[in-house]
């Protein structure tokens, strides 16, 4: 872990999916999403993806209006066939969690079609992170 207690970037190409799990401002904030274990799901994602996906714990990912934000990244091979990062917002239950486990599980993006159900919490980045994303 780095000074400011966050892992590592994951290197580009990373063999595996990445989960990054926001954990800024709002999201895992129980006053903006009250009645939710926030670190709880961190750890049920950590658990049930470990050897199968990096889960990191991140600052704001700048879309305060859907948290809980998790972005999942495709492995290398996922990018290879056209895998781009996938963005839910909202991820506030304990069955999306599952969801999302499910789908790294049979590969994630590009890979595997994920369940029908994950499609209510596709969200965009904001303007500002695409900006940065394309430069």
């Amino acid at each position: 872990m780095s000074r400011r207690g966050r892992e590592a970037a994951p290197t580009p190409g990373a063999v595996r999916p990445t989960v990054n799990v926001c954990r800024g401002c709002c999201c895992g904030n129980p006053a903006k999403v009250p009645g939710m274990d926030h670190e709880a799901q961190l750890a049920e994602l950590r658990a049930r993806l470990a050897g199968l996906a990096m889960v990191r714990r991140t600052g704001c990912l700048d879309v305060c209006e859907r948290s809980n934000v998790i972005v999942v990244q495709p492995s290398a091979e996922g990018r290879r066939a056209g895998g781009r990062p996938v963005w839910l917002g909202g991820v506030n239950d304990p069955g999306a969690a599952a969801d999302i486990v499910a789908w790294v599980n049979g590969g994630g993006p590009s890979l595997a079609d994920p369940p029908g159900i994950l499609d209510l919490y596709l969200c965009s980045p904001s303007r500002r992170v695409r900006h940065e994303l394309e430069g």
